[in-house]
Order: structure tokens, then sequence, then C-alpha cells
């Protein structure tokens, strides 16, 4: 039995839609034996799929090729997950550090950027101002006297 490529990934819940499946598949994140596949690709029963999450790349050896989505409890008998320990390792640490593939300029700012745009955009004093209110302060109570 054969089945699309994206109908299985959505239907083996790796993706949320059908849309999303094939979008993934057309910006080259989904590949088998490495090489990437569009999404009308038909799979079969022991293709290994290799499904790039960044910063993991996931891989599933197809052990039904469906078209219909599954409830989550009979996905075990869909997939078999066979992402090598790495790829795990890799997640973790990327949970650990938090912002590591942040690109700068996007997402909320730093505390170091906050301050840094603080310290731009806050006026500079050149002198003393109270003193110049002072000065007209005495000098109307000398006009008045």
């Amino acid at each position: 039995m054969e089945a699309r490529i994206d109908k299985w990934l959505w239907a083996a819940r790796i993706f949320k839609t059908r849309s999303m499946a094939a979008a993934a598949c057309k910006k080259g994140q989904v590949s088998i034996k490495g090489s990437q596949i569009k999404p009308s690709r038909m799979i079969k029963e022991g293709d290994v799929i290799e499904v790039r999450k960044s910063p993991v790349t996931f891989s599933f050896r197809v052990k039904q090729a469906i078209e219909k989505r599954v409830g989550a409890k009979l996905v075990p008998e869909i997939l078999e997950n066979v992402t090598p320990p790495e790829q795990y390792e890799i997640l973790e640490m990327s949970k650990i550090s938090g912002f590591v593939d942040r690109a700068r300029g996007t997402g909320r700012p730093t505390k170091k950027d906050r301050r840094s745009l603080e310290e731009f955009t806050t006026p500079e004093f050149f002198g003393d101002f109270e003193d110049l209110w002072d000065d007209d302060e005495d000098q109307d109570d000398e006009e008045g006297a």
C-alpha cells in the first residue's frame, strides 16, 4: 500500500495540518535517504522519512502507509521513531541554552538590548539646569521688590 507523503505526515500527527506538511516538503524540510521530496511523493512501508524541525532532524520508519488521520494512541502502529539519540541531545541543549538560534533583531529585545536602547534614547543633559531656574527666580524677586 502507498500514500502521499503530505497526507501521511498529517495522518501520523507529525504536522498539525496537511498544508503545513506540504509546506515543509516544499521548503525542503522533509527528505527520504537524504534527497528532498515533493508533497506528492508516494511512500510505502519500510521507508525512513527525515523531518527537520529546527534544531533537530527527526527520523521515522513507516509501518503503515495511511492517508486518514488516526488517534494519538494508534500512532505507534503507523510509525516507528528511529531518531538517533544525538538529535535529542541537541534538543535538550537548545532548551537549556535559550535563545541560541535567535537572529539578532528578531523577537523581544534582551535585557542588554533594552539597556542600550534606553541609553540611546535618554537625552543627555549638559550642565545643571537647576542653576538656570534659580537665577530666573532671583531676578523675578529683585524686579518685584
